[in-house]
C-alpha cells in the first residue's frame, strides 16, 4: 500500500511540473523538474523517457510516457516500476490555495517488481525526509513545511502486471491482468480499493475500504472492510485490520469450495483434499496477532457435510502449525463419496478395497482438539453420542474414545493412525454390551450372529489401502457374547437327527454364552478355546477366521446328550463370510461312532465278566461245602473260608494224631 504514497509523492513532484507548463516551459526541463521534485521526496529515480504533455484549465495535468521507477539500492538494479504511459490531473484551485486534490492518476499497463528481502525491508517504502540542502537545491524554499490536504479522486491502473518475491516466507507471486481503482476524498479520511486480475494463473476479485486511509498506509490498526473473491474462494472481513504486521480482529467469513486453487494463489503447493470435504466454511469472530497466531471464537466451521462449532488458536511453528479447540457438533458425516462398502475403503463384497487412502493431511498440522458430538457417521460404522480427544504430532494421529455409543453400548480406548514412514493403524479397543447383528452386518456384511457382545481388541495394520492393512493385521483379544443366535442353522437339530437339512434362514442355534480368546497375525484370526453353552448341548471350537482375505476355516466340536451318552458331532464352517458352507466332519463322526462302540462292547464285555465271576464263585462255595464242610458265612471272603476249612481240617487231623483216636 505504501506505493499509493509514491503516487502522491510524484503528484507533488508534479506540481512544479505543471506550474511550468503554464509558462510554456520546454518539455524537458517539464520532465526535469518532476524527476528532480520526485527524487527529493522519495529517493528513488523516476525516469520519464517519453514525451510529456500537459494539460491545462479547469485541470492542470500532464500526460507522461514509458515512466520508469528505480528501487532502494538493497534491491539491485532494475526497476521497481515501469508504465508505458502515466496520466496525472490535479485541481487547479485547490492547488492555488497550497492543497493538492489529484483528480486523476491513471496508469497504462506498468510492470512493478516487488520486493522483501530477509531482513524485511521492502522495496515499496517511499518514506524519506529531504534535508534542507536538498531542498535548496531541487528549488524548494527550505522553510516549506507546512501540512498540506491531499486527496486522490480517482487512481487507476490499467492492464497492469506484478512479480512480488518475499525471501522472508519464500513466495514468489505474479499477477497479470491487473486493473485497479482507488479512490480517496482525503488522506486522513475514507478510501475504497477495487481490484481484479489473475495471481499465479488463478483470478481474483477485491473490494477493500477503510475510515482512515493515512492510518491504514502508515501500518496502523484501522477500521476495514473487505470483500475477496479469489480462486473460486469467497472472503469476506468486517473488523480492525494493521497492515504493519497483519494484525486484525473482525467478523470473517469464507467459503473455500476448492483448497488447492487458492493455495496455488498465494504460492503454496498441496492442498489436495478429498471432495467429500469440500466446500471449506468458516463464520466467526477471527484474531490474528502481530506475531501470526490466529484465535477463532464463536465460529462455526464446515467441511463438506461435516458441521462444528467452537473455538481454535492456531499458532505458528518450527515445522508445522499447532491447531487446539474445542468443538461440538450434531451429527457428523465422514463418509466419502462412495459410501460404506463403496470404493472409499470399506468392504465391498468381493473384498476390500484397493483405493489407496491419503492421509497426508496428517502432516499438515499438530493438534490437540476435543470433540463432542450427537453422532458420527463414517464407512465403516456408524457411531451414537461421541465424546474424543484427537492429538496429532508429527503425521501420528490418536484418537482417544472417551465416550462412544456403537449399537447400544459402548466403545472406549484408543486408535492411532501413524503416517510418519508411510500409513498403519492400529488401537487398543474395550466394546462391551454391542448388538452384534447390526454391527457385523456394517461392517462386515456378516449376517449370522447375532447377540450382546463384550471383547477386547488390541490390532495393529500397515498399509495404504484396507485391503493392505486388513492383510497385515496382527494383535489379540477376547470375546464374550450372552445370550443370542446363530442364524442359518439348527445345531441342535443337526445333533438330534444327524441330519444336514437344519439349515436356511429360519433356522437358528440358540446359545446362552460364548466366550474363547484369538490372535491375530497376517490377517488371520486364531483361535483354540472358543466355548458356546446352550441348553441341552455345549460347543468347543478352534480355527482361523481370515480378517484380510474375509473367509472362515473353524472347526466346532457340539456335545450332546442322546439317552445316557454324549455324543459328539464335529461341524465344518468354511468359505467366505458372505456364503459360509457347513459340513459334518465325517471323518471325526465316524471315529466318535467307533468310541461310542467300543464303549459299548466294553461294557458289554464287563458285564458278561460280572456274570462269569458270580457263576465261578458260586460253584466254588458248593464244592467247599461238599469237600470242606464248610459254608461261607456272610461278608465273607472266598479265600477266607478256603483257609478257615484247611486251618480246620488240619486240626481235626493233627487231633486223631496226637489223640490216637479214630
Amino acid at each position: 500500500m505504501r506505493l499509493i504514497k509514491a503516487l502522491i509523492a510524484m503528484c507533488v513532484g508534479l506540481v512544479v511540473l505543471m506550474g511550468a507548463a503554464l509558462f510554456l516551459l520546454p518539455t524537458q526541463r517539464i520532465a526535469t523538474l518532476a524527476t528532480e521534485q520526485f527524487q527529493l521526496a522519495t529517493g528513488r529515480t523516476l525516469v520519464l523517457g517519453g514525451a510529456v504533455k500537459p494539460s491545462f484549465y479547469p485541470v492542470i495535468g500532464a500526460t507522461a510516457q514509458d515512466v520508469t521507477i528505480g528501487n532502494p539500492d538493497w534491491a539491485g538494479a532494475g526497476p521497481m516500476l515501469e508504465a508505458g504511459e502515466m496520466d496525472i490531473g490535479l485541481n487547479l484551485a485547490a492547488l492555488i490555495r497550497g492543497d493538492i486534490e489529484v483528480s486523476r492518476v491513471v496508469i497504462q499497463n506498468p510492470r512493478l517488481h516487488l520486493i522483501r528481502d530477509r531482513e524485511g525491508r521492502v522495496n515499496w517504502d517511499f518514506t524519506r525526509a529531504a534535508t534542507p540542502d536538498e531542498a535548496v537545491a531541487a528549488g524548494a524554499p527550505p522553510a516549506e513545511v507546512r501540512a498540506r490536504n491531499v486527496s486522490l479522486a480517482e487512481a487507476r491502473i490499467i492492464g497492469g502486471s506484478a512479480r512480488i518475491e518475499d525471501a522472508q516466507s519464500g513466495r514468489d507471486l505474479r499477477l497479470a491482468g491487473l486493473d485497479a481503482t482507488l479512490r480517496m476524498p482525503a488522506l486522513t479520511g475514507p478510501a475504497e480499493l477495487r481490484a481484479a486480475g489473475q495471481m499465479n494463473g488463478q483470478p481474483f476479485e477485491v473490494t477493500a475500504s477503510t475510515d482512515n486511509a493515512e492510518r491504514f498506509l502508515s501500518g496502523a490498526v484501522t477500521q476495514v472492510m473487505l470483500d475477496t473473491t479469489a480462486a473460486g474462494s469467497s472472503i469476506t472481513f468486517a473488523g480492525r485490520m494493521g497492515l504493519a504486521d497483519l494484525a486484525l480482529d473482525g467478523q470473517l467469513a469464507a467459503n473455500i469450495p476448492a483448497l488447492r486453487p487458492l493455495m496455488q494463489l498465494v504460492g503454496e503447493v498441496g492442498g489436495d483434499i478429498d471432495a467429500s470435504y469440500l466446500p471449506l466454511g468458516l463464520n466467526g469472530q477471527l484474531t490474528r496477532t502481530a506475531d501470526g497466531r490466529l484465535f477463532a471464537r464463536e465460529a462455526q466451521f464446515r467441511a463438506g457435510g461435516i458441521r462444528l462449532a467452537g473455538a481454535a488458536d492456531l499458532a505458528p511453528g518450527g515445522e508445522r502449525p499447532r491447531l487446539t479447540g474445542q468443538f461440538t457438533g450434531d451429527v457428523l458425516d465422514l463418509r466419502s463419496a462412495g459410501g460404506a462398502g463403496g470404493d472409499a475403503g470399506g468392504a465391498a463384497p468381493e473384498g476390500w478395497s484397493r483405493a489407496p487412502i491419503d492421509a497426508s493431511a496428517l502432516g499438515l498440522l499438530d493438534a490437540d482438539v476435543s470433540v463432542t458430538l450427537n453422532g458420527l457417521r463414517t464407512d465403516l460404522t456408524t457411531l451414537g453420542r461421541t465424546r474424543l480427544g484427537v492429538t496429532i504430532d508429527r503425521a501420528r494421529a490418536v484418537l482417544d474414545l472417551r465416550e462412544v455409543a456403537l449399537f447400544g453400548g459402548q466403545v472406549a480406548g484408543e486408535f492411532v493412525m501413524n503416517n510418519r514412514s508411510g500409513l498403519s493403524v492400529g488401537g487398543n479397543l474395550r466394546f462391551r454390551g454391542i448388538d452384534l447383528l447390526p454391527l457385523l452386518t456394517e461392517m462386515a456384511e456378516y449376517r449370522r450372529l447375532q447377540g450382546q457382545a463384550n471383547f477386547d481388541l488390541q490390532f495393529l495394520g500397515v498399509g495404504n489401502s484396507m485391503h493392505a492393512i486388513m492383510q497385515s493385521l496382527r494383535g489379540d483379544g477376547r470375546i464374550d457374547f450372552s445370550q443370542g443366535e446363530i442364524i442359518g442353522f439348527d445345531l441342535a437339530g443337526m445333533l438330534r437327527n444327524l441330519d444336514m437339512s437344519y439349515m436356511g434362514e429360519r433356522n437358528r442355534t440358540v446359545y446362552d454364552r460364548v466366550t474363547g480368546t484369538f490372535a491375530i497375525s497376517d490377517g488371520v484370526l486364531r483361535n483354540s478355546d472358543l466355548r458356546l453353552e446352550a441348553s441341552g448341548f455345549s460347543v468347543t471350537g478352534e480355527g482361523a477366521i481370515g480378517l484380510g482375505a474375509r473367509n472362515l476355516d473353524f472347526r466346532l466340536v457340539p456335545a450332546a446328550v442322546r439317552g445316557e451318552d454324549t455324543f459328539r458331532v464335529p461341524l465344518m464352517i468354511t468359505g467366505p463370510w458372505s456364503e459360509p458352507r457347513f459340513r459334518l466332519d465325517l471323518e471325526a463322526l465316524a471315529r466318535e461312532q467307533m468310541r461310542v462302540e467300543q464303549e459299548r462292547l466294553e461294557e458289554i464285555a464287563r458285564e458278561e465278566a460280572r456274570r462269569l465271576e458270580e457263576r465261578t464263585r458260586s460253584q466254588l462255595e458248593e464244592r467247599l461245602q461238599r469237600d470242606l464242610g464248610m459254608e461261607r458265612q456272610e461278608g465273607e471272603r472266598v479265600q477266607d473260608t478256603i483257609r478257615r476249612g484247611v486251618e480246620q481240617e488240619i486240626g481235626n487231623r493233627l487231633q486223631r494224631l496226637l489223640g490216637g483216636g479214630n
